[in-house]
């Protein structure tokens, strides 16, 4: 993988992503933030208890994305992501993800979406 890559997925920052529209079929693009911890990249968002974002219900029809840097480095680069349901994995992901954003860590275990990305070809130090 190009160097300039793999430092750009080694914090966390905006990015867009695209999904599969789970009833269209269609490419569904949006902006999102990922974070980097312990080597893995996941993407979150904020709690919202009355509704799951779409972008959510697209992978849990298909895995597929791509992932877009779109900063100083541009790249579309193909990935898979794995829905985070299980409650010791969340706990344990979000508390984090929660004292990066200052928010309530209790009020996101229980209403935020947590994604584990993996991208082809990249594999990340475990020591971030």
């Amino acid at each position: 993988m190009d160097p300039a890559i793999r430092r750009a997925l080694s914090h966390g920052h905006v990015i867009d992503i695209t999904t599969t529209g789970r009833i269209t079929g269609n490419p569904r693009r949006i902006e999102i933030v990922f974070h980097v911890l312990d080597g893995r990249i996941y993407i979150s968002g904020t709690p919202r208890a009355d509704r799951v974002r779409a972008w959510l219900r697209n992978l849990e029809a298909d895995p597929r994305l791509t992932v877009h840097l779109k900063a100083i480095v541009q790249a579309d680069l193909p990935a898979t992501a794995r829905i985070i349901t299980e409650p010791a994995e969340r706990r344990e992901v979000l508390e984090k993800i929660a004292r990066i954003w200052r928010r309530e860590p209790e009020e996101m275990i229980a209403h935020s979406p947590l994604v584990e990305v993996s991208i082809e070809g990249y594999t990340a130090d475990r020591a971030a």
